[in-house]
Parts: structure tokens; C-alpha cells; sequence
């Protein structure tokens, strides 16, 4: 993918949310396609939101503190890099299935983590 694909993608998009993006995800699609989201989105950090509130730990441990469900129970951020690995070496077509699907359960909960904190 390519800067022009991923601005493509996020076209009308304003806001961009995460957990630890700050510090993991923005950095990381920085350095490995030149572009810095922050120049042309709004982004919000929740990690920093759940910290205001005393919410502490990982995504999955403020999901388990605020009651929000997940089908891939057991999966983590660490699982998530060997799904990545295993299907780039091997070319595993089920470890890249399980790591879309981890992907999209972290996007659909980020969605209900800021309901619960309440931010817009």
C-alpha cells in the first residue's frame, strides 16, 4: 500500500481513534509509508482517555474492566504479529482470516470504548 492508497481508503474520514496509537500504530505506519496520518487527520488517543478515568492496561484489559465482549477471547496484540508473520513466510491464508478478524473486533470495540467514555 502506498501513501496515495491509504489516504484513498480513509477518504472522508476525520477522525482517526485508537488505543495506543500514539505510540504503536501512527509511528509504526509512518515509518513504513511515509506518511504521517497526524498532518491530515484528527486523532484521539482512548489509551490516554481510559488513563483520565483510571482505566489501566492494554485494550483487552480496559475491555474486560468495562464489560465489552469479544468472540476472539485469548487473542492480543503479540498474537496479532505472529498471525502477520506466519501468513508473510508461509503464506497462511487462515493466520491472515484470524488476523483480519482480530483487527475488525479491536475496530468495532474501539467504537464502543468511546461510547462507554463518553466521547463523541
Amino acid at each position: 500500500m502506498s501513501e496515495k492508497d491509504l489516504l484513498k481508503a480513509l477518504k472522508g474520514v476525520n477522525e482517526l481513534y485508537s488505543y495506543n496509537g500514539s505510540r504503536f500504530d501512527l509511528p509504526f505506519i509512518e515509518a513504513k509509508l511515509s506518511v504521517d496520518l497526524k498532518e491530515y487527520f484528527n486523532h484521539t488517543d482512548l489509551m490516554y482517555d481510559c488513563w483520565r478515568q483510571g482505566l489501566k492496561g492494554g485494550l483487552k484489559v480496559v475491555e474486560k474492566l468495562l464489560g465489552i465482549q469479544r468472540r476472539l477471547t485469548g487473542a492480543d496484540g503479540y498474537m496479532a504479529v505472529q498471525l502477520w508473520y506466519d501468513y508473510v513466510n508461509n503464506n497462511n491464508k487462515q493466520a491472515l482470516h484470524m488476523l483480519l478478524e482480530y483487527n475488525q473486533e479491536d475496530v468495532v470495540n474501539l467504537r464502543v470504548l468511546r461510547r462507554k467514555l463518553g466521547i463523541k
